[in-house]
């Protein structure tokens, strides 16, 4: 919905039309713009834009005395601890009342701008229930008069996990785009998901599951400058040059990392975004991929197991095996996610990559086509072709 979203949904109370208003907005600017131009504020113009749409349509639905309203400024309302339009509707869109995937789903629709499709392949789900499941958290929300606002202390810990679970999510869909016609990162998206989360660290400075989400995020970050190549192409972990990581970041990922640990050896148990964190931690500490503790990164994977034993985290955890006891034994790990993560590009690219070590290049090939196939992230999509181009040819390619 963009950076006008909060505002419009001050502003007319109601999650419908501000959102349709805002893509009605977003659609006469990819119509106009290319005739007359980018305008000098494109975020005004957006948000200006997308006003006069909503109060069209109000009054189209007759409530003409409530659009004639619309044109004066809102009272004043009491503002929380922190007065942040974006992090009100976040905490709107992530009531209690509405089951998880349709908080974290409606969230990154109206708060992270991002499209149905993207959200439906962050879920591994089809386009239409997608839609369908953003739609009844909207019609929820209005029928239920969810107030707008951040809650109160006492309510802030029944929201937070739903919070955090968008905020990883639009963090990850600018850290690798999922739509073919974006830029393979988009740091507007890492950095507004950074920026809102130290404002929820601010209202939850005890939480050691916000601030371990923030220290994932920045150890993450840290590494934009390195990921993409000046042809577009990925780079992944391991050909990275670690000098072009930024060492502030790195620092204060760290450090947040370390209070972690301390809490966990005063006996607090941490979450999931708290081992996560401790696993970047251990990447970013590396000076060469060669120097990696794997038998450290197994190991926290081995706890986050315990906490998620969800067929992503165990793909990601067989990564670390591949390294301890090689591809052989990851693999077979891998092939009993078969039909959990058949539609999941990731499963398909390690898998060619496990294939690939093996010396089995004709199903390693195989793998990498599918995994192309499915992948929408164009540096994505670069790296793998040509990881597949470099694979040995095959006894009938050869004869």
């Amino acid at each position: 919905m963009g950076a006008g979203g909060g505002r419009l949904t001050r502003r007319f109370d109601d999650l419908h039309i501000a959102g349709e208003a805002a893509a009605e907005a977003f659609a006469a600017a990819v119509e106009r713009w290319p005739a007359d131009g980018v305008p000098p504020d494109p975020g005004a113009w957006l948000t200006t834009t997308a006003n006069r749409k909503a109060i069209g349509r109000i009054q189209r639905d007759d409530k003409h005395k409530e659009a004639q309203m619309l044109h004066d400024n809102p009272p004043p309302e009491p503002l929380g601890a922190i007065d942040d339009d974006r992090l009100r509707l976040i905490f709107t869109c992530c009531h209690p009342a509405l089951a998880m995937e349709a908080r974290v789903a409606l969230t990154l629709r109206m708060v992270g701008g991002l499209t149905v499709s993207e959200i439906a392949r962050a879920f591994l789900v089809q386009r239409t229930p997608m839609e369908q499941r953003i739609t009844r958290a909207k019609a929820k929300i209005k029928a239920a008069r969810i107030p707008y606002r951040v809650p109160s202390a006492d309510d802030l810990p029944a929201r937070v996990s739903g919070v955090l679970a968008v905020l990883f999510l639009v963090f990850n869909e600018g850290y690798l785009a999922s739509g073919a016609d974006t830029d393979p990162v988009r740091h507007e998206l890492t950095a507004e998901a950074i920026r809102l989360t130290r404002l929820i660290r601010a209202l939850l400075p005890q939480d050691g599951e916000v601030a371990g989400l923030l220290a994932l995020m920045l150890l993450i970050e840290a590494r934009r400058a390195a990921r993409v190549s000046a042809g577009g192409e990925l780079v992944p972990l391991a050909e990275q040059d670690r000098g072009a990581w930024d060492a502030a970041l790195i620092a204060e990922g760290h450090q947040l990392v370390r209070e972690r640990l301390a809490a966990a050896a005063a006996g607090v148990t941490p979450g999931r975004y708290q081992i996560l964190a401790a696993i970047n931690a251990v990447h970013a500490s590396a000076r060469d991929i060669r120097d990696t503790d794997w038998s450290q990164v197994l190991a926290l994977y081995d706890q986050l197991v315990r906490l998620d034993p969800s067929p992503i985290i165990t793909l990601n955890r067989a990564i670390a095996v591949a390294e301890l006891d090689g591809p052989e034994v990851a693999l077979a790990i891998v092939d009993r996610l078969a039909e959990a993560l058949a539609g999941y590009h990731v499963y398909h690219a390690t898998r060619a990559d496990l294939l690939r070590r093996l010396g089995q290049s004709q199903q390693s090939r195989a793998a990498y086509d599918r995994a192309i196939e499915l992948a929408g992230n164009t540096g994505e999509t670069a790296y793998l072709t040509r990881r597949r181009d470099q694979l040995a040819p095959t006894f009938e390619e050869r004869t």
